[in-house]
């Protein structure tokens, strides 16, 4: 007959087994993720290379006419490369999105994981709404601004290679901050971050909203303000959302007993 002891080590030994397994099935489902999104991102490159010259001709349009050169032998190529690469970023988004969301949702409620669901098309819709703002009104008021300054001292014939890293670091970084709303939102629903604490932080957020302008814009104080004061901006809004969202959380849970 086996003992109690013998049980227990048993037992032990098969929790440590299903730990193993369980360690080994998250791995195989974040290679397996991974590998959707590296051929997501891929089919995106492949389709941005095949339309590259109406793609380029998008990128270069906020510099209203303004004339490249190309210094080195492969500065072309790279550029090609890098605004394919960003496009296919871009292109792939959802599917990055969604599955860097699903594989944290297993450790969510179930509950939890109905918000997962909704904001994964706000989180896409918000970046494209990013994007469009450094395209439309900051990318063309930045270029005109360093391109004119100093005109009268020096043709300026700027590199297509600069420009082409200048406008996509603009695009994606204006893309990623407008997504700050979407995730306080988030993390104010499952109780991680509550409003007080984001009121609180309001002087900190103002002073960090000029020094991210200033990494992701030129040394141009206009150019600055015009990016400063929509980051500001969507912090506020981050802080309604959070403040609406949370209450209505509080008066869910206040309502349960009674339904009970």
């Amino acid at each position: 007959m086996t003992s109690p002891r013998n049980r227990g080590g048993i037992s032990r030994k098969m929790s440590d087994g299903e730990e193993k397994l369980t360690v080994l099935s998250h791995i195989n489902e974040l290679r397996g993720r991974l590998v959707i999104s590296v051929i997501a991102v891929g089919i995106g490159f492949i389709l941005c290379f095949i339309f590259r010259d109406w793609l380029f001709y998008i990128m270069e349009y906020p510099a209203s006419g303004i004339p490249f050169s190309a210094i080195e032998m492969t500065e072309t190529m790279s550029s090609i490369m890098l605004v394919s690469f960003v496009g296919g970023i871009i292109i792939a988004m959802p599917v990055l999105v969604y599955h860097g969301i699903m594989f944290v949702a297993p450790a969510l409620t179930r509950h939890e994981r109905k918000w997962v669901y909704i904001i994964i098309p706000w989180i896409f819709l918000m970046f494209l709404i990013g994007v469009a703002f450094g395209y439309f009104m900051l990318a063309p008021w930045t270029i005109w601004f360093l391109y004119s300054f100093g005109s009268n001292i020096a043709e300026m014939t700027p590199r297509i290679s600069n420009y082409i890293t200048f406008i996509t670091k603009l695009l994606l970084m204006t893309g990623l901050v407008f997504e700050m709303p979407v995730v306080s939102t988030f993390l104010a629903r499952i109780g991680v971050l509550k409003p007080e604490w984001l009121s609180s932080k309001r002087a900190i957020a103002i002073v960090a909203a000029f020094i991210a302008a200033a990494i992701i814009t030129p040394p141009d104080p206009i150019t600055q303000l015009l990016l400063a004061i929509p980051l500001i901006l969507l912090y506020e809004m981050s802080i309604l959302l959070a403040k609406l969202v949370y209450r209505r959380k509080e008066a869910v849970a206040a309502e349960e007993p009674d339904e009970s």
